[in-house]
């Protein structure tokens, strides 16, 4: 029996069938520790990448509603980072018995406000095990913290705004009915507003077009305020902001922003100095009328020769009527007597360029009027002319801008400005000799010696004014804070009226200007104390397309003459519009390449190709043909600006 023992031993010790149930008995334990490690870690790892999501959610939440500047976090940002926090990890409600997020409880989130003004969080819960439980592993409590910043977007806006006299039609005329309701309707005198601008443009008669009932200017001044509101309602109410206003036609009423950082950017600003206007100065007397008042004074022929001038100096006349006496002896050989006579004497004119000390214009001082005779006193208004480095440039470079178009020019010597003088400046004839610079054309009477009209007070040439050939119009407004009323005031002054033509490149070039980082007004547009650089922005509106002409009064002086723009007289309507849109195009990309933010707004079906170009992208040239697609056009550029920047 021992020896069959034995042999039925051996042989099951042989036999190896049935060992792996075996070893997967004894295996299975340990396996199942590791997966439910495995499984439970992926948990976790869940929960916490959620909870942390959820703890910055709250965090920026509770920054964006936090208005109290206590320093603690005040309840409404408390409840509104809870609220984020909630959406985001579902909380356990332990009084009915709900779990929260993957069964999690004990569920924490608390906001709080830091020193530095933005808001941090700390966050737990409880993950309870599932397949390690059974190995005895108690549920884990996973800490998370957070700490969000809301960097607001300060931003700077810059409205540079068509103010020509096109804007007194309506949204929807077309451009035909447009220039022939400007061309005609009646003018409006209105008295120039204090508070702003050079000292000579306060209490002066300025002349505007009558404007439709629902004009497009009218549109404009409830499109920017409605701009104004939808910023406001949409901005973290710890943005900053800073508005300004470049209002422009032919010319750019830019003398007092000058004026407030130095007067020797403006030639006569230390000293006297002249400058040269397409002007006119009294070539001689002409006789208006001769009347005898004795034909017998008892004289002989040998002293039949007195002659008196009232006033005595040549070329100087009564100031109560712009005329002058003779009172003369004239021998009649046919009665043989010495008659006394009596002439009525007029200033007749030559056209010419004259060269005028600006240095009391600049100063701010009230002058008589060389291009008149009857005592007229004038003052500087506070547009500008300027100089330009290459008369007939077609092209320009971004990184060597000539210096009429450079944003970051301190102006020196030959490169400063200069007043704009409306009053001394005068067209040659109805047809310009744009081959004689020095057309010597005598008119005894240029429409400006009579007794003026309130509408016509100041005005050299009422013929050039109506057609909107001279303009100088609502000074601008450099950045600052400013009030829903301020703007109001801005807006509907008495003196943001449409008139004049539409050169585009003049408001660009002293837009950027005035919201340049690095140019004389570089500080008007630095970054607030302690906080990021704003935002910077340029919305330029207008209603129409590029219309230099040659006869017009701008900012380039009279092109016929002066020819800075296109550096030849008589150049055509389409050689000037090309020229000038180059100039605008380069100031528009001048802009970008400073990191302005440039909308442009048209009033019209769409936007034209220059105006597309000049936008930071396509989608920022927007346009409206009616009043309320200009406000929905505005509000939409304020919603994107009052976008602010998250970081963590």
């Amino acid at each position: 029996m021992r020896t069959k023992e034995r042999g039925f031993l051996r042989s099951l010790a042989r036999d190896v069938r049935g060992n792996t149930l075996a070893m997967m008995a004894m295996f299975l334990i340990p396996l199942s520790g590791l997966v439910g490690s495995a499984v439970d870690m992926s948990r976790l790892y869940v929960v916490k990448a959620r909870l942390q999501q959820a703890c910055d959610a709250g965090a920026l939440a509770g920054r964006k509603f936090m208005v109290d500047p206590g320093p603690t976090l005040d309840s409404n940002a408390v409840a509104q980072a809870q609220a984020f926090f909630g959406n985001n990890f579902k909380k356990d409600v332990p009084a009915n018995g709900t779990l929260g997020f993957m069964n999690t409880s004990a569920v924490t989130f608390t906001p709080t406000r830091t020193s530095d003004n933005q808001v941090a969080g700390t966050a737990s819960a409880s993950v309870p095990m599932t397949i390690t439980k059974m190995f005895g592993t108690n549920a884990i409590t996973l800490n998370v913290s957070c700490q969000a910043r809301f960097d607001v977007a300060d931003t700077d806006i810059m409205f540079v705004l068509d103010t020509t006299g096109s804007m007194a039609c309506l949204p929807s005329d077309d451009d035909a009915t447009c220039n022939s309701y400007a061309g005609s309707a009646a003018k409006v005198a209105y008295t120039r507003p204090s508070g702003s601008g050079v000292p000579g443009y306060a209490g002066t008669i300025g002349v505007g077009t009558t404007e439709k009932s629902g004009s497009r200017i009218a549109a404009l001044r409830a499109a920017v305020l409605n701009f104004y509101d939808t910023f406001a309602a949409n901005a973290d109410p710890s943005t900053k902001v800073r508005y300004g206003f470049v209002t422009y036609t032919s010319s750019v009423n830019v003398g007092q922003a000058i004026l407030d950082k130095s007067a020797s950017y403006l030639v006569g600003g230390s000293g006297s100095e002249t400058r040269t206007y397409q002007s006119r100065q009294v070539y001689a007397d002409y006789v208006i009328s001769t009347t005898t008042t004795n034909t017998n004074n008892g004289r002989t022929s040998g002293n039949c020769n007195r002659s008196v001038r009232t006033p005595a100096t040549a070329k100087t006349y009564n100031s109560s009527n712009g005329q002058a006496t003779r009172d003369y002896d004239s021998w009649n050989s046919g009665t043989g007597r010495c008659e006394s006579k009596t002439q009525v004497l007029g200033p007749q004119w030559e056209y010419k360029p004259v060269a005028i000390d600006v240095n009391p214009l600049v100063s701010g001082n009230t002058i008589v009027d060389p291009t008149k005779v009857r005592g007229q006193t004038t003052q500087w208004l506070g547009c500008v002319e300027t100089p330009v480095d290459n008369p007939g440039a077609t092209s320009f470079s971004i990184n060597s801008l000539p210096s009429e178009l450079n944003p970051d020019l301190f102006p020196t010597g030959a490169q400063r400005w200069w007043p704009h003088m409306q009053d001394f400046t005068y067209t040659r004839t109805s047809t310009p000799d744009y081959t004689n610079l020095d057309d010597t054309r005598y008119r005894p009477n240029y429409g400006v010696d009579s007794n003026p009209s309130p509408v016509t007070s100041g005005y050299p040439n009422t013929y050039m004014r109506d057609l909107g050939r001279i303009s100088c119009g609502k000074p601008a407004k450099r950045l600052g804070v400013m009030t829903r009323a301020e703007i109001s005031a801005y807006v509907n002054a008495a003196d943001f009226v449409p008139m004049g033509g539409t050169y585009h490149d003049t408001g660009m070039i002293w837009g950027t200007r005035l919201i340049a980082p690095n140019g004389p007004w570089g500080a008007d547009t630095a970054a607030w104390p302690n906080r990021l650089t704003p935002n910077r922005v340029i919305i330029f509106l207008t209603d129409g397309d590029m219309a230099p002409t040659n006869t017009n009064y701008s900012m380039y002086g009279v092109e016929a003459y002066d020819q800075r723009v296109s550096n030849a007289g008589n150049s055509s309507s389409a050689t000037l519009v090309s020229l000038h849109n180059a100039r605008f195009l380069a100031m528009c990309s001048a802009a970008k390449a400073r990191n302005i933010d440039v909308w442009t707004v048209s009033i019209d079906t769409a936007a034209n190709a220059q105006l597309t170009a000049c936008a930071t992208t396509s989608a920022q040239a927007l346009a409206s043909a009616d009043g309320t697609g200009l406000s929905t056009a505005f509000a939409s550029i304020a919603k994107r600006l009052a976008m602010l920047r998250l970081t963590r």
